[in-house]
């Protein structure tokens, strides 16, 4: 088939070869430049609209200001060929997924929102968890382009909102577990419970599965190089908190840690690893701790 990407940084430019893998044309295109030799069989085009264009076309951008601007104001959708499938696999707002699907309906285009589960790691094996909604011919007409990309399609029905909300609440779900155990290390490194020792305990009792695995071997080694910058999970996590206020709902625990990801994105950390926030809790814990020992013994 010949498909276009739209935005090859280190997530997008896996999928995009994988694609060339699998044995389609693919026509790509990226804000910024990019080396030929980092996407080896994809062509890069110089414009956007030169790569939304042929069976389908899939965008990897990095937030909604992105595809509004380069899709949108572009009027690309306007100048497509009917029919063409437009896949977003980026992480939106529920609200401008609704207008999404409302456009790209205007326009006589097919729209499947997509967005994905894995690291850049994990987009080069093509082991992507891909979330898929939207009608059922589009999810069906691009289901064999997911293939090479992921390790299982989750459809969730006709309404493509539902693939943003539930990518928001994973992504959530996930800053809310590497708080968690944040917190556990620095109540049990307080007694001198090694932090490898409270999680090997953890992982085999409570909390196994690849959430605690990963991000329990991070906050160990206190190693934070950039799987998913502390940046774009903050921008998620103020996402997810739009989308509970249009619902009239308050999530505490969504507060907590945005509010943990804002402080490591405003002390300059936001192109480290989201889970730096769980070293910036443990690092205050021992100095809120610190200190109430001090004032404790002056007493």
């Amino acid at each position: 088939m010949h498909i276009g990407f739209i935005g090859l940084g280190s997530m997008g430019s896996a999928m995009a070869v994988n694609l060339v893998k699998a044995g389609h044309d693919v026509r790509a295109w990226n804000r910024s430049k990019v080396a030929h030799e980092s996407v080896p069989g994809v062509t890069l085009v110089r414009h956007a609209a030169d790569a939304f264009e042929g069976d389908a076309v899939f965008t990897m951008l990095s937030d909604d200001p992105a595809i509004r601007e380069v899709i949108l104001d572009a009027g690309l959708l306007a100048s497509a060929r009917r029919g063409l499938i437009h896949v977003v696999t980026s992480t939106i707002s529920v609200a401008f997924g609704r207008e999404l699907d409302l456009l790209h309906e205007e326009a006589g285009l097919g729209y499947v929102s997509a967005p994905v589960l894995g690291r850049p790691n994990v987009a080069a094996l093509g082991q992507l968890n891909m979330l898929a909604a939207g009608k059922a011919d589009a999810v069906a007409a691009i289901e064999p382009l997911l293939a090479p990309l992921s390790k299982e399609v989750w459809k969730l029905g006709d309404n493509p909102a539902r693939a943003n909300a539930a990518k928001l609440a994973c992504n959530m779900m996930i800053a809310m577990a590497i708080e968690a155990m944040a917190e556990g290390v620095v109540l049990t490194e307080s007694v001198g419970l090694d932090r490898a020792d409270f999680f090997e305990l953890i992982l085999g009792t409570l909390f196994s599965g690849r959430v605690y695995e990963s991000y329990s071997a991070q906050i160990t080694e206190q190693s934070f190089e950039p799987g998913f910058k502390a940046r774009l999970a903050l921008k998620d996590m103020l996402l997810a908190t739009q989308a509970g206020e249009e619902i009239g709902r308050r999530l505490p625990m969504l507060e907590s840690v945005r509010e943990g990801l804002s402080k490591a994105v405003s002390a300059g950390l936001g192109e480290k690893d989201w889970s730096i926030m769980a070293d910036m809790t443990v690092r205050g814990g021992d100095r809120v701790a610190s200190s109430r020992s001090n004032s404790e013994k002056k007493a």
